[in-house]
């Protein structure tokens, strides 16, 4: 099975329909995701909440039937796929405000961000992803080094393997932020970043991320 992730950074055209449609994923955990986004042959859920410019947190999108469940917190999504669940996440940035985060340190939003998700997660059949704001290896750009550890003891206690850890960001000499976590158990056949760029210049600000799995 493919599993891909993409931030559309509020973004849709028929160029990022084909990109997503030519990965041949059977689920897509998309984020900041337009009100308008239909994916031919996919069925789709979205967060109820909105971020700043209008988009939704974050979606999952599936080729085949999914579940809709309750959003884990205001910026995840989750669905139930074939026994699976997959949930759609965007964490905290360093530079984001309170909302809706709540006060104190960048860490301590990313802790309570984390907190809420833990509460509400299974500890098993869980495939989880999006824009986590958050480098696994080597500098820290888009979140902080406590957050980090916060992130890392969350995929401890939900007994998950990252594929996508040592994957680049499309900024040169830092790790991806954006990621796909698998339980410990699943064979990883490979761990793909897919350039965001078409005909017309750059699809988005992020580029996409694809996991295979046996």
């Amino acid at each position: 099975m493919r599993i891909g992730t993409w931030n559309l950074d509020n973004k849709w055209s028929s160029a990022r329909a084909d990109l997503l449609i030519d990965q041949d994923c059977g689920v897509w955990l998309l984020t900041e995701v337009r009100n308008n986004v239909v994916l031919p042959g996919y069925v789709a859920h979205v967060t109820a909440g909105t971020m700043a410019r209008g988009q939704r947190w974050a979606g999952v999108f599936s080729r085949s039937p999914l579940t809709a469940m309750p959003d884990p917190h205001v910026a995840s999504a989750c669905a139930v796929v074939d026994g699976v669940t997959f949930c759609s996440t965007v964490l905290p940035w360093r530079s984001c405000g309170s909302v809706p985060w709540g006060e104190g340190t960048h860490a301590d939003r990313t802790a309570a961000a984390l907190d809420a998700l833990l509460a509400a997660l299974p500890r098993r059949n869980l495939v989880w992803g999006g824009d986590w704001n958050h480098s696994l290896v080597g500098p820290e750009w888009a979140g902080s080094t406590a957050g980090r550890a916060h992130l890392e003891r969350a995929l401890d206690e939900l007994g998950l393997q990252v594929p996508t850890r040592d994957l680049p960001h499309r900024l040169d000499g830092i790790g991806t932020i954006d990621h796909i976590a698998v339980p410990r158990a699943v064979t990883v056949v490979c761990a793909t970043r897919v350039s965001a760029v078409g005909p017309d210049g750059a699809l988005s600000d992020h580029d996409a991320y694809v996991v295979e799995i046996g």
